[in-house]
């Protein structure tokens, strides 16, 4: 059975720039990254298929409602899951308005999978080189929320002498 699986999802595109270029993010972690485009290929699915109930012509004029109810409702499901990958949204989006991608129809969660995991381990490989990445796996600790990165903690180190030399001037003229 040939699937015609298109060669890429354009959503894909904006992932990569949130996991190799925006790492320390909670919206690049592991967890969003797969869990979020997973829930979004879901939600799209099935409100391609229910929607595709009402006909071929009919579903053909509704596309943009199936394509606007799939990413908000995708959305809301990646915000109570605590999800949230913004690149997710236009996976439910284009499930719901691209022929070729609509046309995968319950295909597309394991091709949704496949190409979070790649990406994923790309950005194992690629992220560990000089940094670390992930942050977290599951869920964030205090430490990682909390705790700036070792360039803020180098710029801030640089700052403070001047900052301090400030503030103890302008300290001692109003004692004074």
């Amino acid at each position: 059975m040939d699937r015609s699986v298109p060669p890429i999802l354009a959503s894909y595109g904006a992932s990569a720039v949130l996991c190799y270029g925006a790492i320390e993010s909670p919206l690049a972690q592991p967890r969003a990254l797969i869990v979020g485009h997973f829930i979004s290929a879901v939600v799209a699915v099935c409100i391609t298929k229910l929607l595709g109930l009402l006909g071929p012509e009919r579903f053909d004029e509704l596309r943009w409602l199936a394509g606007s109810l799939s990413t908000a409702i995708a959305i809301v499901v990646m915000e109570i899951t605590k999800t949230t990958h913004p690149p997710a949204g236009a996976t439910a989006l284009l499930a719901a308005v691209d022929r070729d991608v609509h046309r995968l129809s319950w295909y597309l969660l394991p091709v949704i999978l496949l190409s979070s995991s790649v990406v994923l381990v790309t950005a194992l490989l690629v992220n560990n080189i000089q940094q670390r990445f992930p942050v977290f796996w599951i869920e964030p600790t205090a430490a990682a929320i909390t705790e700036p990165s070792i360039e803020a903690k180098r710029s801030d180190v640089e700052a403070k002498p001047t900052s301090q030399t400030h503030a103890s001037r302008s300290s001692s003229l109003t004692v004074g």
